[in-house]
């Protein structure tokens, strides 16, 4: 299948150029140029099927015409060798848990299914290939270990400086080998904008091979989708029936694309949720039109702290740039950190279950938003332990139990290079490497 750039102006290339490139030489970030739509007979019995066999399916439609089928399984069922359970939190309102992967957050599918296709295409290449990352918080630690020791490729981690939890930060910068964090004097915006000026620089990309793992990346977005899939198998496999609403925490709106995407293919869901913190700039342009990024603010909420969401090209090229039809399957809603800390009291008073700050987001969404007849899915995207400190301010000292994976990763020394906002210090750094 050929991918073409979401700003039209340089011509299609192949799966294989579009993982290796990571943006579109126009800065525009890389589309299928077709969706294929599953059979409606394949979510009849769902339930019959695991998580890996569902997704094996999914990833055939996505990528099946690139990748040998066992090469892809293979590549499927190493990524997915966890379950992501659904737990009933109310009468309707069900957590997907995506956290149980390596570090405990969801993007842990995306960042190793990338590093093994990465691996797939350069088979065989001469140079040695370089990621850049920009974080939030997850997106930083599930791609340094996904790619962790991987022969032929050096990652860079760029995340802002003070704007990551203790533990986010410990799980990307204890590594070392082929993995390097830097530490950004700026906000993920900065960092963001640090990776893709790096990807248009002529003289960076003449001396050196540059890719992205963000998921600005199709490998790293797209296999996101497998998690709707599986959430509605397991909706089946309980008998629970009503129409489908997914309340997505979302910053940079990759997940939530992911979702659209299976919407697209098929899966039954009656709409989405874009859930946000104070950076509600999609919020904004859901209830007004317009798109107007702006500086992103720090929450608690970290991983959501964007204020340029980059899939969000992605979701208007997906609806023809038509404010009518995304509005008709995404409503959205955003909360400050005092009704975020309210809502991670109330229900793990109420309901003992236990929420961090992102899921929180979700959870509440639901909660306000769902209508009779509707069964609704928040997905809950990372571990409270990773944001031990906020959780315990608003539950209490104790609540806590850190994970072992992730007690692990404290163990650690950090190693780090502080870097300015400044492209021409970033450029200087790469090309000295």
């Amino acid at each position: 299948m050929k991918y073409f750039s979401t700003n039209h102006t340089v011509p299609e290339v192949s799966l294989m150029e579009a993982v290796i490139k990571g943006l579109a030489a126009d800065n525009g970030l890389f589309m299928p140029m077709q969706i294929e739509e599953i059979d409606p007979k394949f979510f009849e019995r769902l339930y019959l099927k695991s998580f890996q066999e569902i997704s094996f399916e999914v990833a055939k439609k996505f990528f099946g015409e690139d990748i040998p089928e066992k090469i892809l399984k293979d590549i499927v069922y190493d990524t997915l060798n966890f379950d992501c359970p659904l737990v009933q939190v109310t009468d309707s309102i069900y957590s997907l848990e995506l956290f149980h992967g390596p570090t405990m957050a969801f993007k842990d599918v995306g960042g190793r299914f990338m590093a093994r296709m990465l691996g797939y295409f350069l088979r065989g290449f001469e140079k040695e290939v370089n990621v850049l990352v920009a974080t939030s918080g997850d997106t930083g630690s599930a791609v340094a270990n996904g790619f962790f020791q991987v022969p032929g490729i050096k990652v860079y981690v760029l995340y802002p400086k003070g704007l990551v939890s203790d533990i986010q930060e410990k799980q990307f910068t204890t590594l070392g080998n082929n993995i390097t964090a830097l530490e950004v004097d700026g906000t993920f915006d900065d960092c963001q904008r640090l990776v893709k000026s790096a990807f248009l620089d002529k003289e960076l990309n003449k001396a050196m091979v540059l890719t992205s793992a963000n998921s600005i990346n199709v490998a790293r977005f797209l296999p996101q989708a497998f998690y709707y899939f599986n959430a509605y198998a397991r909706l089946q496999e309980a008998g629970i029936t009503g129409d489908v609403v997914f309340s997505v925490p979302s910053g940079n709106f990759g997940n939530l694309t992911a979702g659209l995407f299976a919407k697209f293919m098929g899966l039954p869901v009656k709409r989405f949720i874009a859930a946000n913190n104070d950076n509600d700039i999609v919020y904004n342009y859901l209830q007004t039109g317009e798109y107007q990024p702006r500086a992103s603010v720090a929450t608690i909420a970290n991983a959501m702290d964007v204020g340029d969401p980059s899939n969000f090209a992605r979701i208007l090229e997906l609806y023809g740039h038509s404010h009518k039809s995304i509005s008709g399957d995404m409503v959205g809603y955003r909360y400050s950190d005092k009704e975020i800390r309210e809502t991670m009291k109330q229900v793990f008073v109420d309901e003992n279950y236990m929420l961090d700050p992102h899921g929180a987001i979700g959870y509440r969404a639901l909660k306000e938003n769902l209508k009779p007849g509707e069964v609704g899915v928040f997905l809950e995207t990372a571990h409270p332990a990773k944001f031990t400190e906020t959780v315990e301010s608003v539950l209490g000292k104790g609540t806590v139990i850190l994970p072992e994976k992730l007690a692990e990763f404290m163990k650690g020394e950090k190693l780090s290079i502080e870097i300015s906002t400044e492209f021409a210090d970033f450029k200087q750094f790469l090309l000295a490497q």
